[in-house]
């Protein structure tokens, strides 16, 4: 058994690619370095990653392929689920000993698979869209904080940008403790060795909350007490459309702070 292991980067991936057509050698799993635990009965090959290696390999599957497809295999390995690794390499193979395009072979399991990741990944990002709250604090900075399923934090940038390009704020996810930072220049990576998030309720401590912060989290709840039916309430369908576990960082779903 081949065993490759790589730095768990994107590009480190694509490394892993091309250093498997290099040497003729094709990995039958592949694992994050420091992670893995040895097994001595397989071989073992360790993969630098190579910006320039991972790079052709990138153009190699746009002309073989398309762009779309190139930012679709990003996508599905934000997931980070088990085994998606070998399912993106195994989908790089396909489309490298195919000579038509294999985005729409949808009888082929590689890429039914794939595209079902691709599409719970893109929802993942549209949530973050969807229930994005934020709380302004002292500093003027509009934080939100978020605990998605999949890495999609970074898909959502954009996104903040266009809707929020006059503000200073922050995205912060805190399953992966990190998170961006728009000052209305530039978009920034942070990364907090300690935090005033409440990772239980989602909020920020209040002594770093702007004055009228929760006032404006009270007249939200109301608003959204008021405009509620309660005949027509349906629990089960309302969790569908807002998973129970985006709740804790909304303000309409805790109780009212102020008498």
């Amino acid at each position: 058994m081949n065993i490759f292991l790589y730095d768990k980067t994107f590009e480190g991936l694509l490394s892993v690619v091309y250093y498997a057509y290099d040497l003729k050698i094709f990995p039958d799993r592949i694992y994050d370095e420091k992670s893995y635990q040895d097994d001595i009965f397989a071989s073992k090959y360790t993969v630098i990653s190579d910006s320039g290696q991972a790079q052709k390999v990138w153009e190699t599957i746009k002309k073989r392929s398309s762009k779309e497809t190139c930012q679709k295999l990003y996508k599905v390995y934000l997931s980070e689920l088990p085994g998606i690794e070998m399912l993106i390499f195994k989908y790089i193979e396909l489309t490298l000993k195919t000579p038509i395009n294999i985005e729409k072979n949808y009888s082929n399991a590689t890429v039914v698979d794939l595209n079902k990741i691709y599409k719970k990944v893109i929802r993942e990002a549209h949530r973050i869209f969807m229930f994005t709250r934020f709380q302004k604090t002292k500093d003027g900075i509009y934080f939100a904080p978020f605990e998605p399923l999949y890495d999609v934090l970074s898909l959502s940038i954009n996104h903040f940008k266009d809707r929020f390009g006059d503000q200073k704020w922050l995205v912060y996810d805190t399953k992966r403790n990190y998170g961006f930072f728009w000052d209305k220049k530039e978009v920034t990576e942070v990364t907090f060795k300690e935090t005033n998030i409440n990772t239980v309720t989602g909020d920020l401590k209040e002594e770093i909350l702007d004055e009228d912060e929760i006032l404006f989290q009270d007249m939200w709840r109301d608003y959204f007490k008021s405009v509620t039916i309660k005949e027509r309430k349906n629990i089960k369908l309302h969790k569908q459309f807002l998973p129970k576990r985006f709740w804790k960082y909304l303000p309409e779903k805790k109780a009212k702070i102020l008498s």
